[in-house]
């Protein structure tokens, strides 16, 4: 039912749009580590407590999880070219309100509504763009989502660094922020008309799937064979089909090992270090750094590694290798094997979400439902998970709460041969 365009009748064009998919992941990497970059100083401008700060990011979390929850019907309704990019422009929108709240009104109130825009414009966001990475990746013919999920990793490092480096000249945050919000809706908006994942197009009630996209440089190219009189479903049915699959479902517990894995150490391996191994903060800062390098590694590899073995035996190596660094992080005697296993941990965690999203559109046609379900769950685990940790931390500490992924990460390993392809 399902074709995808030759490789080698559409190079050109589709070279182009995997530029601009990569152009959406690493934009949306700058804008999370432009604001996360400038919370110490949002915190002193505004003169917060940490419940307060807590407050703040729980508005990104809701926000977040609201977009991510509804990112299907989104998707469905606008296609995916559209929802990126208006997610990126109210992503820019936000950014620019979480400044002028910090610098120039001096208002938490006007902040948080800063923060929360910027969670309700990166769910959906997040989503429609593995819908398009996936689309590009069948494209392609390899297993690109890894490198597309890379992309982001390397947007992040690059707003950290341009984070820390407006900190060291006590640039404004308004300025800052404002500046990056609008590199991120320009740079996404013009990438946009490359874009060829749509896999609807409304006209009145209903909802159709075309059967090829315009290419520039190539012209039309299929992407879609519906079957003869094949009735197009309504969006919310859809949606409740998805949540009724129970490869979907077993796809989204899959993620939601690794998700957690990967949310659990940017929340809380610095302090583990710290508390849990006698680290300083520097320390513990370079730790995640270390964390992310290897996160970063591993997506980079991830196209040869998974064209080579395939899915399911990477996403078995990934998850065991997960509970290996987390293992002897938590166990480890000494403070250099902890950073040996924030490596191997960040290698095993690189993987499953982009892994995930491939195999959850592995039917074009039903590509936008399911990955909103499976990214609901992974990001459920991504955003909810960490802070749980934290509550049984205070029983158990930080270290030894950390074993609770450990059992996540062993669902993920028994689950891994749901990633195997469609067809």
């Amino acid at each position: 039912m399902t074709k995808a365009a030759a490789p080698h009748a559409t190079a050109a064009g589709v070279t182009h749009w995997r530029n601009a998919v990569v152009v959406a992941y690493g934009a949306s990497g700058l804008a999370f580590a432009s604001w996360v970059s400038r919370l110490p100083a949002i915190r002193d401008a505004l003169d917060l407590t940490p419940g307060n700060v807590g407050v703040l990011l729980l508005c990104l979390t809701l926000g977040s999880f609201a977009s991510v929850s509804a990112s299907g019907l989104i998707v469905l309704r606008l296609g995916s070219k559209q929802t990126i990019r208006t997610g990126s422009i109210m992503v820019g929108f936000g950014l620019l309100l979480a400044g002028l709240g910090t610098s120039v009104l001096a208002s938490p109130v006007a902040t948080a509504a800063g923060l929360a825009v910027i969670g309700l414009g990166t769910g959906s966001w997040n989503t429609a763009s593995n819908v398009e990475g996936a689309a590009v990746e069948r494209a392609v013919g390899r297993h690109i989502m890894p490198r597309l999920h890379g992309a982001f990793s390397l947007g992040t490092v690059a707003g950290a660094g341009l984070g820390a480096a407006a900190a060291a000249v006590s640039l404004p945050v308004a300025l800052h922020l404002g500046a990056a919000g609008l590199v991120v809706a320009v740079s996404v908006a013009t990438a946009a008309s490359w874009f060829r994942a749509d896999i609807t197009a409304v006209a009145g009630e209903r909802t159709y799937t075309p059967d090829h996209f315009e290419d520039p440089t190539t012209g039309p190219i299929p992407l879609i064979t519906a079957g003869e009189g094949e009735a197009p479903l309504d969006n919310k049915r859809k949606i409740a089909q998805a949540w009724r699959d129970r490869r979907t479902l077993l796809l989204g517990v899959l993620v939601l090992g690794l998700a957690l894995a990967e949310g659990a150490a940017g929340d809380w391996v610095a302090l583990a270090l710290a508390d849990g191994h006698g680290q300083s903060d520097a320390a513990g800062a370079a730790g995640y750094g270390l964390f992310v390098t290897f996160m970063t590694i591993g997506r980079f590899a991830g196209t040869l590694v998974l064209d080579r073995y395939g899915r399911v035996p990477v996403m078995r190596w990934c998850a065991a290798l997960a509970v290996l660094g987390l293992g002897l992080f938590v166990f480890a005697p000494v403070p250099w094997l902890a950073f040996i296993g924030l490596a191997i941990w960040g290698l095993g965690a690189s993987l499953g979400f982009p892994v995930g999203m491939s195999a959850a559109a592995d039917d074009p046609a039903k590509a936008a439902a399911r990955v909103s379900v499976v990214s609901t769950i992974g990001y459920g685990a991504f955003l909810c998970g960490p802070p749980l940790l934290g509550l049984l931390a205070e029983h158990v500490g930080i270290l030894h709460s950390l074993l609770a992924v450990m059992v996540m990460l062993a669902v993920s390993f028994f689950l891994s041969p749901v990633a195997r392809k469609l067809g």
